[in-house]
Formats: structure tokens, C-alpha cells, sequence
């Protein structure tokens, strides 16, 4: 039996697009597992959350780990040296800057002790930078090049790998797509014919309270507040009579400037007339509940990855490369951009997409296959990976 260590990944997390890599990892593992005829043990290196676990089975062991055991030989030391593999996903898009020192600080923890204890490091499909400052560019060149694997998600990371002077061309770098394109689902069931239109929306607490510091430190162009009420109005004003939902995404109440539970439930208030989707427990009711709608826009990219993989029309809110370059890279240009867009560009896009739904879903099915394509260059190193341990073993 070999042991995988997953890091920066979530069995519970709040922030369902977080859940939504894990749950497709473990079942990317588990399959490689099964047709090779290996026994691999999961072992998921997990931040404490109040949250029931949605990563569960026999072959998987959640360690729940704090700031502390990132500096205790018997904390995350001790469990790297346990495992043969270290998965690192960086929560689709935290090995950045942009999110501030302590959250990087800890992954380049993460990153060195894993590569001090001599294990193979497997950087998952993710977002890589941006890196303003010269002492992260510096420690992230370090760390990918001593990485076993690594994953970029777009052409933008790609480009990023190259910025920072890796060779994008030698064996085990390779240019994939978001996991989360694989995470199960349950299809809906058909509609009645005349059916209203429903639309989905959703709000991103975060983007509500003006970030972390409620001070617009994501410097978005577009006041997002307003912009979102406009949408609201819009789709409630629709000749279509489409049935407007709200679609939480984030869902905490632990960290409410993150909560798109509460900031939902405040729209609610002022047009009772929409509808807000239940607290989901776990990412693939979240993407079923999703799958059920006939258009769709949102500012967390994994709500709105749930729409693009289920088959439902959707426009990206973008508020970070990370979506033009994940969804531009597999030919789907239907993404705004809420960091260089004003609010009257945003909502024309929007609505123009409602009104070519069907153009839309038609170019979007040959994007998924793109995507799922890239992301079997992915599943094949990873595979590598897996073997060559069960080979050390």
C-alpha cells in the first residue's frame, strides 16, 4: 500500500470550490488506484473546520492541522514523512500574492518541508502566481523546480511558469485544466415544456464587503455592490419571465465577509421575489442543484466551473486572471471582467449572453472536451507518479 498525502486541498470546507478539487482528486486517485490494481491510503491534511466531512471512505484518513503543526516535527513533518506522494493543489489559486503573506507564507512551509523530507511533490492543476514580490518569485522558482509534477490550469499559469524561468518543456510540466471539471453530479430531471426560465446568480460575500480589508483590495473596477443589484432588476424585468436563484457558493458562518449565505439573504430582503438556493452540504449537490438551471453567472470560479461542466449556459464575473485563463484557454469567451469593466459593459455581456443561451451551451460543449482533454495530461503524470512509488515501495 502507498500513502498520498493531499495538502492545501478540504474535506470540509466552507468554500465548496476548495471541496470541489478535493472530492475530484480523491476520485482521480482512487480510479488510477483501481485499474492499476494498487492499494493507495488518502491522507487529507486538513484545516479545522465546524463543517461534516464530504471526502469520506476506508481508504482515506483526515488529519486535521493548525498553524502550529506547520512548525512541529510532530505535526505536518511528521505526517510528509509518512506518506510516499505529497498532491498539492494550492486551493485552485492561493500560490499567489494576491491573498496576502501569511496564507503563501504557509504553503512555502508546506512546499520545503515536503521537499527537506525528500518526497516527490505533485503540484495539482492550479493557478500559479502572480508574484509581485522578489522573495516569493524567488521561492516559488525554487520549489517548482524541485517538484516532481507540475500542473498549471491555463495558458496564463503557463505563461507565469515561464516568467519565472521554468521550462515549461521538460518531462512532468504539463498544461491541464481544473479537476473540478470531473466532480460527480446528479443530472436533473426534465422540465415540463413551457417551463419558466431559471437563472441562477451567484453573489460572492467576499466581493460584497470589499475583500478582507472592505477596502476593494481585489481593485475591482466596477463598484460590484450596485452591479449586482442591477442584475437582480434586470432579470426580475425580463419580457422571458425567467425565475430568478441566488446560488451561494461559500457558505460560512465562520467568516461572514466571506458568507454568500448572508450576503444573499440581504438581496432577499430588498427583492423577496428571488429565490435562494438551500445551504448545500457537500460540493456535488451544490453543482447538481446548478446543473438544473438554464443560464447562470457568478463571481466564485468553481460555481460557476459547476455550470460550464454540467452544461449550463454561464457567464464568469471574473475578478482575477484566474477565470480568463482558465475559461479563455479552453476557447470559452463569455467571461466579464470585473477588475477592467465598467458596470453598463457588464451588463449588456450579460444579458446579450441570456438572450444566446443556446449558442452558448452549443460552443461550451466542445470547450468541456477540451478541457477534459488537457486535464488528461494531468491524470497521466499523476499516474506516473503513483506507479513509481508503488515501484520505491
Amino acid at each position: 500500500m502507498i500513502n498520498v498525502a493531499l495538502v492545501m486541498h478540504s474535506a470540509r470546507s466552507d468554500n465548496l470550490g476548495v471541496g470541489a478539487l478535493t472530492v475530484s482528486e480523491v476520485e482521480m486517485i482512487r480510479a488510477i488506484a483501481r485499474r492499476n490494481g494498487i492499494d493507495v491510503h488518502i491522507t487529507l491534511l486538513d484545516w479545522k473546520d465546524p463543517r461534516a466531512p464530504y471526502v469520506r471512505g476506508g481508504d482515506v484518513t483526515i488529519v486535521e492541522m493548525t498553524g502550529r503543526d506547520l512548525r512541529s516535527p510532530g505535526g505536518f513533518w511528521r505526517q510528509v514523512r509518512r506518506s510516499d506522494l505529497v498532491v498539492d493543489i494550492g486551493a485552485g489559486d492561493s500560490f499567489a500574492d494576491i491573498y496576502g503573506p501569511r496564507r503563501l507564507r504557509n504553503m512555502f512551509i508546506m512546499k520545503f518541508l515536503t521537499h527537506l523530507a525528500r518526497r516527490p511533490l505533485i503540484v495539482a492543476p492550479q493557478t500559479i502566481g502572480p508574484f509581485t514580490r522578489p522573495l516569493s518569485r524567488a521561492l516559488a522558482r525554487l520549489s517548482l523546480r524541485l517538484s516532481k509534477v507540475v500542473a498549471s490550469r491555463d495558458e496564463k499559469s503557463t505563461a507565469a511558469l515561464r516568467e519565472l524561468g521554468i521550462d515549461t518543456s521538460r518531462p512532468g510540466v504539463v498544461e491541464a485544466s481544473d479537476v473540478a471539471l470531473r466532480l460527480p453530479y446528479t443530472k436533473p430531471a426534465p422540465r415540463p415544456a413551457g417551463s419558466r426560465p431559471r437563472v441562477g446568480l451567484n453573489v460572492s460575500g467576499l466581493l460584497m464587503n470589499g475583500g478582507y480589508t472592505g477596502k476593494n483590495m481585489i481593485a475591482l473596477k466596477v463598484d460590484y455592490p450596485p452591479l449586482v443589484r442591477r442584475i437582480i432588476e434586470g432579470f426580475a424585468a425580463h419580457p422571458s419571465g425567467c425565475e430568478l436563484h441566488l446560488v451561494p457558493h461559500v457558505i460560512s458562518a465562520d467568516q461572514p465577509v466571506e458568507d454568500d449565505y448572508a450576503a444573499s439573504l440581504k438581496l432577499q430582503a430588498d427583492y423577496p421575489g428571488v429565490k435562494i438556493a438551500p445551504r448545500f452540504a457537500d460540493p456535488s449537490e451544490a453543482k447538481s442543484y446548478i446543473a438544473g438551471l438554464d443560464f447562470f453567472m457568478g463571481g466564485r470560479m468553481h460555481a460557476c466551473i459547476a455550470a460550464f461542466s454540467s452544461g449550463v449556459p454561464v457567464v464568469p464575473m471574473a475578478y482575477s486572471r484566474k477565470f480568463a485563463g482558465l475559461f479563455g484557454s479552453l476557447g470559452y469567451d463569455a467571461t466579464v471582467d470585473c477588475t477592467a469593466e465598467d458596470g453598463d459593459a457588464i451588463v449588456g455581456k450579460i444579458f446579450g449572453a441570456y438572450d444566446r443561451r443556446d449558442e452558448l451551451a452549443a460552443g461550451m460543449a466542445a470547450a468541456l472536451e477540451r478541457g477534459l482533454s488537457k486535464l488528461g495530461r494531468y491524470e497521466a503524470e499523476l499516474e506516473k507518479a503513483i506507479l513509481s512509488a508503488a515501484r520505491a515501495r
